[in-house]
């Protein structure tokens, strides 16, 4: 690997901690197993540690980067590159459905943990054009991504995340591993949208709904949590306990309130006089 240039602080508000063990980076790159016609786009490249082992498998590389005093950074690094492409953008605005092609994207990253919630639920909503996604999180977050029924971690995160993809917890990763070294552990996850959804909601917004509003009171139990959607005779009719909490129901549960909620509703609006 080449040496990286020493010159640029890493900068809180853009929550960057640039990896650096060479191990580590070969992990990742063995565990992405980058083809050389696969369509990858890698958020956050930072110095380029990553970028430069993937390039070298992959010259089509695609990354997008919000620090702009590191796009220059970039472009000399890799200008013998020619196909390697540079966007200049917030990766939590970004639409990468422009990116798609001929192939789905191979989105890769060791995403900013400042933000990491947020950009998984934004990949999330374009998960139809993508292949698969390797990301480095805190291990925290892994663990909700990949948390079930009654654990802890479980909650909103990885009931939407495994609404859409298959979670694959891969390896830890210590703080050793960056500059600077963050005060959490890292883990490295793989997320592979499902081909077809397991448990396919009848209205999406109203599954999310749900969910956000039975774990914004998790405590509590779900004919309180729920109160302001669903009765407890609508909860009982689906053979749902309105005395668990929350962390209590998989997926599955949370598509059937939803789904006779969608039901409800349309029947409601279906039933105005003619």
């Amino acid at each position: 690997m080449s040496p990286k240039p020493a010159g640029h602080q890493a900068r809180k508000r853009f929550g960057q901690n640039f990896l650096q063990d060479p191990g580590v980076i070969e992990q990742i790159v063995r565990a992405i197993n980058p083809g050389p016609d696969d369509a990858i786009v890698e958020i956050g490249p930072g110095l380029g540690a990553l970028t430069e082992e993937i390039l070298a498998l992959n010259g089509r590389l695609q990354v997008v980067e919000l620090d702009r005093d590191l796009i220059p950074v970039l472009r000399t690094q890799f200008f013998n590159y020619p196909d390697f492409r540079i966007h200049e953008a917030d990766a939590l605005k970004f639409d990468f459905r422009e990116l798609m092609t001929d192939r789905p994207l191979r989105i890769v990253g060791n995403l900013p943990y400042n933000i990491s919630t947020p950009l998984i639920f934004h990949l999330l909503g374009q998960a139809g054009v993508v292949q698969d996604m390797h990301f480095m999180l805190q291990k925290e977050v892994v663990q909700r991504l990949a948390a079930v029924p009654g654990d802890n971690n479980y909650g909103r995160l990885g009931i939407m995340a495994q609404y859409f993809c298959r979670v694959q917890p891969l390896f830890e990763v210590g703080p050793g591993a960056f500059r600077p070294s963050p005060k959490v552990d890292s883990a490295i996850v793989r997320l592979v949208p499902h081909e077809t959804l397991p448990h396919p909601a009848q209205d999406l917004t109203t599954l999310q709904a749900v969910v956000r509003t039975a774990f914004n009171a998790r405590r509590k139990t779900l004919r309180k949590a729920l109160g302001g959607l669903v009765t407890v005779a609508q909860l009982n009719d689906l053979g749902i306990d309105d005395s668990l909490r929350p962390e209590n129901l998989g997926l599955a549960h949370y598509v059937s309130i939803a789904d006779a909620l969608t039901e409800a509703n349309t029947g409601k609006r279906g039933g105005t006089d003619d």
